[in-house]
């Protein structure tokens, strides 16, 4: 058996085992993590362990997030394939390209430069050409494209930056890691009639969220 062929067996397990067996069922969701090879975002150092059920390592004091909580917070997004989404911390592109599957356009910010060319040749590679790469600190958000009608945060902030929040368009959802090195919870936000409702949901752990409204120096702050 290739290389090619004994991934896709890996990838279809990771699906049924980590994902529908935790009951997820969105059936496009479940699609879209069978089609995106996990593995061309994970350093080859690591390429072996890429459908395993845990983070990885991928340089620059990054992760890529265990499937099952990228599945998660994809799904609680609620995406129909219709809206325009951003992701704050690019990291491999992973989270991005199953976001792409999903979704009408994403743009995805991320702060180390060199993580940010990585992901965006990977992505270019599989022909997600409605996903958008950018470099910069998107604690904050990325304004010049708001609003969205869906925000995903992939490393954990002090508190919910309310930038991001002012971002969502009415009826949109954000969701984000909040807590510090000691662990995070996950929090889903939506917009309504202005305000923002919250729902505090399951405990998680997340590098820290770097930038003007995370952790200017990692957890060390």
């Amino acid at each position: 058996m290739d290389d090619e062929a004994r991934y896709a067996l890996e990838r279809q397990r990771m699906v049924d085992e980590q994902i529908a067996g935790r009951d997820v069922r969105d059936p496009r969701l479940l699609e879209a993590m069978r089609a995106v090879p996990r593995h061309l975002f994970v350093p080859l150092e690591h390429r072996y362990l890429a459908y395993a059920d845990g983070p990885l390592p991928i340089g620059g004091g990054q992760t890529i997030s265990q499937p099952y909580i990228v599945a998660l917070m994809t799904l609680l997004l609620h995406l129909t394939g219709e809206e325009k989404v951003l992701e704050v911390g690019t990291g491999s592109g992973y989270q991005a390209a199953i976001l792409g599957h999903l979704a009408r356009e994403v743009h995805t910010i991320e702060r180390d430069a060199h993580l940010a060319e990585r992901a965006r040749q990977v992505l270019g590679h599989l022909g997600l050409g409605n996903i958008q790469v950018h470099v910069g600190d998107g604690s904050g958000g990325l304004p010049a494209y708001a609003p969205y009608h869906a925000i995903l945060v992939t490393a954990a902030a002090p508190a919910t930056p309310q930038a991001l929040l002012d971002q969502l368009e009415e009826g949109g959802r954000l969701v984000i890691p909040v807590g510090g090195r000691m662990g995070q919870y996950l929090e889903k936000w939506q917009r309504q009639a202005g305000e923002f409702i919250q729902d505090v949901l399951v405990p998680v752990a997340f590098v820290p969220l770097r930038g003007k409204y995370g952790w200017e120096g990692g957890w060390d702050d």
